[in-house]
């Protein structure tokens, strides 16, 4: 019944009853408790990335250190496969023998990689060289080129020496994203903006501090 909740109070306490006191009492905590929520409110999408980092793809770290030679990590950056891929030391002297073959070898496109990358070795694309990064993405129509990172005769290629083939349309870029000559794509493999956090961790998605 309704007036279970009502002690009425003993003679000379003030008019207020008790049940009335703790109804009171109870609705000012639950307003300050949504007050406290409507101020936390902001600083909890503080946490999160602002539209701008959302619009351009909010950064995505990548722990390498149990990558080994010739493998490769797969992580997902704005909707796009991020390949990194630790090189051997066949495939880095491999590299520059196939300058002849490649539409763009010095990686003069300047929308394929950051200028940073270019400038550390534009036969390489990478910041350090036995681990590149790439967006793993043709260039021709958005495929995903499979890897094939030996060095041996190919189906594709009898002097293949490791890199990309895109079996949709037969286009070919080396262990570099570079594109071979003769191919339905136009220009190299994507490099993303990135940095090493440290010895075992990239940051993809974001330029080095200092960086033009």
């Amino acid at each position: 019944m309704a007036n279970e909740t009502v002690i009425q109070p003993l003679p000379g306490e003030d008019s207020v009853n008790t049940g009335r006191r703790r109804f009171l009492t109870a609705t000012t905590a639950v307003v300050g408790a949504v007050g406290v929520a409507g101020l936390a409110v902001p600083f909890i999408k503080s946490w999160n990335p602002s539209a701008r980092a959302l619009l351009a793809g909010a950064p995505v770290t990548v722990d390498i250190s149990a990558l080994q030679e010739g493998q490769r990590l797969i992580a997902e950056w704005r909707g796009q496969p991020i390949w990194i891929v630790k090189r051997s030391q066949a495939i880095l002297e491999a590299l520059p023998t196939l300058e002849g073959e490649l539409r763009d070898p010095n990686s003069e496109n300047a929308d394929q990689q950051p200028e940073y990358v270019r400038e550390a070795n534009p036969a390489l694309r990478s910041i350090r060289p036995e681990i590149s990064v790439l967006v793993g993405l043709c260039t021709h129509l958005g495929c995903s080129p499979e890897m094939a990172a030996e060095i041996r005769p190919e189906p594709f290629d009898a002097n293949w020496k490791g890199g990309y083939f895109c079996p949709c349309h037969k286009s070919k870029f080396d262990m570099a994203g570079r594109v071979y000559q003769g191919v339905p794509a136009p220009t190299n493999l994507v490099v993303p903006p990135h940095y090493y956090a440290d010895e075992n961790t990239i940051v993809v998605g974001v330029d080095p501090q200092g960086a033009a």
